[in-house]
């Protein structure tokens, strides 16, 4: 039997502008790095988890101003609240799947196929059983999950300011994990939010809509970006030394 959570985030506080969220309930697979950032005139929460819970309610204490949800891409992991935000961001080749997701990813147990499972576990992870330990509150159903369509309010490309008063960041396309993934490069700081095209564990590039050509270029793109902290999609956040480690590993497997 699954236990029930006695909550279903956890947050942390990064600095005065950022707050990470997370679910530690769900499968380490799954469990994506949703980063408040706090501005002048809106907020950003970049990617939002899996929906179990309400993430609007679980951050309202962060939340005093209008809310720009950022989709890095729209894997259901990252894409999961969406539906809770009046305003969503997200690259012009992945627009249509925030906006009407697909069958595909709106289950709680796995529904990989074996050639996927195969990879998945070739790459370090493990995806046996349910993708939760945990059930948000007692009687939930499993069977009832699902991704909700959100309401896309900013499409953009490569080149695109996002500007939230006292930050701005600049949209970088970052494809190969999948066509729309973007990152949020504030050149000032140093800082940047890659999404699931860099982060410090297993990278997945051969599940649909990943390109190894395309991974690579990009790799080589984010090896030359002067950062000087990464908060990535999965996994603790790191600095410019660790980045050029995982490009150099990345391209010395693929290319």
């Amino acid at each position: 039997m699954i236990p029930v959570a006695d909550r279903w985030f956890e947050t942390q506080r990064i600095d005065d502008d950022i707050t990470l969220l997370w679910e530690p309930h769900v499968i380490p697979l799954m469990r994506c790095n949703i980063w408040h950032v706090r501005g002048a005139s809106r907020d950003l929460m970049i990617d939002t988890g899996m929906g179990i819970a309400s993430l609007k309610d679980a951050a309202r204490h962060l939340l005093d101003k209008q809310v720009t949800a950022v989709a890095t891409h729209t894997h259901a992991d990252h894409i999961g609240s969406h539906c809770e935000f009046e305003h969503c961001l997200v690259h012009k080749a992945e627009a249509d799947n925030l906006k009407a997701p697909t069958e595909r990813g709106t289950l709680l147990y796995s529904d990989f196929s074996q050639d996927e499972v195969v990879k998945i576990r070739v790459a370090g992870y493990d995806i046996d059983g349910d993708l939760i330990t945990a059930l948000p509150h007692a009687g939930y159903d499993l069977r009832s999950y699902r991704i909700h369509p959100a309401n896309v309010t900013e499409i953009v490309d490569e080149g695109d300011v996002v500007d939230i008063g006292s930050r701005r960041f600049e949209v970088l396309h970052l494809p190969g994990h999948s066509p729309g993934s973007i990152g949020l490069w504030e050149a000032a700081s140093g800082t940047l939010f890659s999404g699931d095209a860099l982060y410090d564990g297993p990278l997945l590039d051969e599940i649909d809509g990943a390109d190894i050509p395309t991974y690579v270029k990009t790799m080589k793109r984010l090896r030359d970006l002067p950062v000087r902290v990464v908060h990535a999609g999965h996994d603790p956040s790191f600095g410019r030394e660790r980045l050029v480690e995982l490009c150099n590993a990345y391209l010395a497997k693929r290319a």
